[in-house]
């Protein structure tokens, strides 16, 4: 009975695989075919590859503009996260004492709640920042640092979270012996244990990444600036000028420029994400 139900779950996961893989290569195949084409032979071959369908995504769309926003807010964002994440984890995992345990707890808590419950506040906060900064301060505020700000802060908890169960997991033993070689803490922290914890960091990492990348209401939520929006979003304006330019094979090919590099860096870390994701399930 319990091969039976095994052998049941391994069959669902690999159709739910192929089926996945189906929809990555019919999306793949629609990019480099004319309008037409898409309607006549959707699940077939292009008879006349339309490669001109990425340069239309790319430069007509804006998509060129909104991949260099998406690149750079998702690369400041990944790198803010973990320079706080990391040291907020190792203190919370290694030096918190009786409090580590209700600290995880609190941000379990900033996990569960559904960030829906933040979008108000977010657009106020977020107006209210933009006036402060343009009147008092700079003189001038890019909302794209908003949004930074934003990602930040949402993505922290989950960020800890994991990390701490990580640096749970590594052998104290190596903390023990630099301290009785006269290492301290944070020469300790930043030799030895930041080394050891690579593969829980490169699996945050990447996560965010991924979550960053294909994130859209925020953007649409604080940038009113076409200029200063991401990919996603210039995908979504694209498809709503759809009813004017009836370009199909342009918005596959939108849609591929979208997702492929999320595709290859989930392949490329996949087994780290993997790895270190269960090596810390247990702390």
């Amino acid at each position: 009975m319990i091969r039976a139900g095994l052998a049941l779950i391994r069959a669902l996961i690999w159709a739910w695989v192929l089926f996945n893989v189906g929809m990555v290569v019919w999306v793949l195949l629609n990019s480099v075919k004319s309008s037409r084409e898409i309607f006549d032979n959707p699940a077939g071959l292009p008879a006349t590859w339309m490669w001109e369908n990425f340069a239309t995504a790319w430069s007509d769309s804006g998509l060129g503009a909104a991949a260099i926003n998406s690149v750079v807010l998702t690369l400041v964002s990944v790198a803010l996260i973990m320079a706080l994440s990391i040291p907020a984890a190792y203190a919370v995992a290694r030096l918190g004492g009786r409090s580590s345990g209700p600290v995880t707890t609190f941000f379990a808590v900033g996990m569960s709640i559904p960030f829906q419950a933040f979008a108000v506040p977010m657009v106020l906060i977020g107006a209210g920042l933009s006036r402060f900064m343009i009147d008092w301060v700079t003189g001038v505020w890019d909302t794209r640092i908003t949004v930074t700000l934003f990602y930040v802060v949402l993505s922290l908890p989950f960020s800890i979270f994991v990390l701490i169960g990580y640096f749970r997991s590594l052998p104290g033993d190596v903390e023990e012996a630099a301290a009785l070689d006269g290492a301290s803490p944070f020469r300790t922290f930043r030799q030895i244990m930041v080394p050891l914890a690579k593969p829980g960091i490169t699996t945050v990492a990447v996560l965010n990444a991924l979550s960053l990348w294909n994130e859209t209401v925020i953007v649409l939520m604080l940038v009113p600036d076409q200029s200063a929006q991401t990919l996603n979003v210039a995908l979504l304006n694209f498809y709503s000028n759809m009813q004017y330019t009836s370009n199909w094979g342009g918005l596959f090919a939108g849609v591929v420029i979208v997702v492929l590099p999320m595709i290859a860096t989930y392949l490329w870390f996949g087994r780290r994400i993997v790895n270190g994701m269960t090596q810390g399930i247990g702390k």
